[in-house]
């Protein structure tokens, strides 16, 4: 199949890089006038539809601008740029329910080598921290026999809960993620997979703590995920995850691309897919624009 973000059309890719060169200079009008030229030169190629759809955003052409991004989605119906969620924070579609796996992936794929250092130096993550923390308050001499690790980036979760873990499994849709953590040397086996598609075809009972940090911004609805896990834990299994938060109802995709849940739908969600929560507390993993973002720990049993 042919990659849809490779262009191939030699005049479209000389017109997008004069484009990017206006959007760098925030000259949007030329921008949009650039990448429309693009678009009409190479009318299958994603990448020239999006940067189109950013700069008449960027021009306040909403229409325009939903126009294009609609246009990212014919060319790419995999939505490795994320186009969907651009339209949703417009205003021109509902929310998703999750971000798409091909964006997630190549989201992850481009930020690999340098993911911890940004994280952990400009970001100050400290998800697996306040993990291990909810971990230590709600069963504080619990070995695990089996735990996966969702959404498990380079292995910071993995290296923090290693020493209470007998056999630690990680899954995660980027290769270029499993390939760093590859390198910890601290997993037992490690597999490139949506987490819900990984969790429905385990074994019922399989593992008896699955942990989550700062992997639920990527889905809006919870449900599908939240069941999938149940049926992986052992009876009396721990479901221990972060998220961002904020005071409503339900889901919102952040400007960022991210999702954050109110605490009341993720309650809600867990009782629903058979979950009794031990424990949920604020508590910030991360912080952006100098400001930490509001956020919570939950540990979750199987009941």
């Amino acid at each position: 199949m042919a990659d849809p973000l490779a262009c191939g059309d030699l005049i479209a890719d000389r017109r997008y890089v004069y484009g990017k060169a206006a959007a760098d200079d925030r000259d949007w009008a030329a921008a949009a006038e650039i990448f429309e030229q693009a678009a009409e030169q190479a009318p299958r190629w994603a990448p020239a539809w999006f940067a189109l759809g950013d700069a008449r955003e960027n021009l306040g052409d909403l229409d325009g601008a939903a126009e294009a991004f609609r246009s990212t989605l014919a060319a790419d119906p995999s939505d490795a740029l994320g186009a969907a969620a651009r339209l949703t924070l417009i205003g021109r579609e509902e929310d998703t329910g999750a971000l798409p796996k091909a964006y997630v992936a190549r989201l992850f794929d481009d930020y690999a080598s340098r993911f911890n250092a940004h994280l952990c130096g400009e970001l100050n993550y400290r998800g697996p921290a306040v993990i291990v923390e909810a971990l230590g308050l709600v069963a504080p001499a619990r070995r695990f026999a089996t735990a996966l690790d969702v959404g498990c980036g380079t292995g910071l979760m993995g290296e923090a809960v290693r020493e209470r873990v007998n056999r630690l499994v990680g899954v995660d849709l980027s290769h270029g993620m499993i390939a760093r953590a590859r390198e910890r040397g601290i997993y037992d086996a490690l597999e490139v997979a949506e987490a819900t598609d990984f969790l429905e075809r385990s074994a019922p009972g399989a593992y008896d703590c699955i942990l989550a940090a700062d992997a639920l911004c990527y889905f809006g609805d919870l449900r599908p995920l939240f069941q999938a896990c149940k049926l992986a834990l052992a009876a009396d299994g721990i479901f221990a995850l972060s998220f961002e938060s904020f005071e409503g109802e339900g889901f919102r995709l952040r400007e960022t691309r991210r999702f954050a849940h109110a605490p009341a739908y993720l309650e809600a969600t867990a009782r629903e897919a058979g979950f009794r929560p031990l424990l949920m507390r604020a508590a910030s993993i991360r912080r952006e624009a100098a400001r930490d973002v509001p956020g919570l720990v939950a540990a979750l049993e199987a009941h």
